[in-house]
């Protein structure tokens, strides 16, 4: 078995009158992620994990932010892709660590909802999708509420036995 590991980042201002998408769910809130696609800084960060592990460069590479083809996409639509991607090298996902740094909204409420959509994208079991939040104790432009941010760590692997590789 080949198993490999990836990190991913993203950040996005946050700005009044937008909608606020994260982990795949809508969270009713006065601010939304200024962004190209509906701004989902969760899914980006994993997706940038996955795409890291398998070596595969980063989520603006495969799905860029000056392309018409992308603009107000559903991120869902990317992190499905992107298992696609690393799908060609054989990998399947293993399991995620992901954590979400902003003041408001309070999110936990919404997690096991987005560890549902998150596993179903992944293929994976919900009990593999770790999300969890923090504040920055006012701290930084996420405790001004001026933006938001998501880490993820992904785990990744192919069974050699069955793949070539």
């Amino acid at each position: 078995m080949k198993i490999k590991v990836g990190f991913g980042l993203d950040v996005h201002q946050l700005a009044e009158g937008l909608d606020f998408w994260l982990g795949g769910i809508l969270i009713p809130h006065s601010k939304g992620c200024v962004a190209h696609s509906d701004g989902d800084v969760l899914i980006h960060a994993i997706c940038d994990a996955l795409l890291g592990a398998a070596n595969m460069r980063d989520i603006g590479f495969h799905f860029p932010d000056n392309s018409n083809i992308y603009k107000n996409i559903d991120s869902k639509i990317l992190l499905s892709k992107t298992v696609e991607i690393i799908e060609t090298k054989s990998f399947v996902v293993g399991n995620i660590d992901c954590t979400v740094c902003l003041q408001k909204p309070k999110i936990m409420g919404y997690v096991p909802d987005m560890q549902t959509v998150i596993a179903s994208l992944l293929k994976i079991d919900i009990d593999d999708v770790s999300i969890k939040a923090t504040t920055t104790e006012k701290l930084g432009f996420e405790g001004r509420e001026e933006g938001v941010s998501a880490y993820c760590t992904a785990l990744i692997y192919k069974n050699l036995e069955n793949f070539d590789s």
